[in-house]
């Protein structure tokens, strides 16, 4: 009689919760895989480690005394850290007057350029008339024109205007630089809400201002915060046009003119011009925070017509 032998052999295959949690980390049935977030999560860090550390640098060099602005040490706190450049330009230089300056003209010009260009955006979106297309076209080209060839037509029209050394020229050649390019960001916008949205209103009672008011208006918060910060950071940090509406009269300097003065010709302050810099970089900054809710969806669906 034959005995049959059996022999067993050990299985190397995986056990299945291991496999189902390896497949899961390396590949996803809906959206993104684990891998793939992990990967997109390092290079973003890379990338705002990058960014971020040119600013380190900035308020290093801030905190640095005067003898020792021109040291080689890369520690980013100095040993002997010190605020008295901020003390000095703020209490010294008078940049808190700088700012307020230059918060008064880049609100008025956001404001003033929100207005024309939500008003002239929604007659080009919405009305058909002659030559509507050229015009457009106009306007973009408009921005094609650097600012320096600006400054002697800018500087002829407000000597004629008699607003040289004045807020009011500097904002009205703010409001016309920014203006064009608001109304194409705004325009695209407006064509992708629904016209019956406004036809419907009409039909209830509203008149055509109403219906831009109070429907028009309200849809296209998050284009409007974006066209406002648009308007608001190109003229808070402009200096040529400033420079040759304003002037060098001092109460009426704005922040760019300002940290001009730190800088002579022998001689750059290099610990209070940084630390300055890092001061007028808080109001933007938290403006956009306050506006960053909008930013997304204000940047990407006007650029879709639905």
């Amino acid at each position: 009689m034959s005995v049959k032998s059996t022999t067993y052999t050990k299985s190397t295959a995986e056990p299945e919760p291991v496999k189902r949690r390896k497949n899961s980390f390396f590949h996803a049935a809906r959206g993104d895989s684990k891998f793939k977030r992990l990967i997109i999560h390092l290079i973003l860090i890379f990338y705002c480690l990058i960014s971020i550390y040119p600013l380190m640098r900035i308020f290093s060099v801030s905190l640095r005394p005067g003898n020792r602005v021109l040291s080689t040490d890369l520690s980013i706190i100095p040993p002997d850290a010190t605020f008295e450049n901020y003390h000095k330009v703020i209490y010294d230089q008078g940049l808190l007057q700088w700012i307020w300056n230059s918060l008064a003209v880049t609100t008025t010009t956001a404001i003033i350029g929100l207005i024309i260009a939500a008003t002239s955006a929604y007659a080009f979106s919405r009305f058909k008339f002659k030559g509507r297309s050229t015009l457009l076209v106009y306007l973009l080209t408009t921005q094609m024109i650097p600012t320096s060839m600006l400054m002697v037509p800018l500087y002829i029209l407000a000597i004629k205007l008699g607003m040289i050394g004045t807020y009011r020229g500097l904002v009205i050649a703010y409001a016309v630089t920014s203006v064009p390019f608001s109304i194409w960001i705004l325009k695209g916008y407006y064509d992708t809400i629904p016209m019956e949205l406004e036809e419907a209103a009409i039909i209830d009672g509203a008149s055509p201002l109403q219906a831009f008011w109070k429907i028009i208006l309200p849809l296209s918060t998050p284009a409007l915060a974006i066209t406002f910060l648009f308007n608001f950071s190109q003229a808070w940090n402009e200096f040529l046009i400033a420079r040759i509406i304003l002037g060098s009269q001092e109460s009426i300097l704005t922040w760019p003119l300002g940290l001009n003065r730190l800088m002579g010709q022998y001689l750059v302050q290099w610990g209070q011009y940084n630390a300055a810099a890092i001061i007028v970089s808080i109001p933007v900054m938290i403006l956009f925070l306050a506006m960053s809710k909008y930013m997304i969806s204000g940047l990407t669906l006007g650029s879709v017509k639905g």
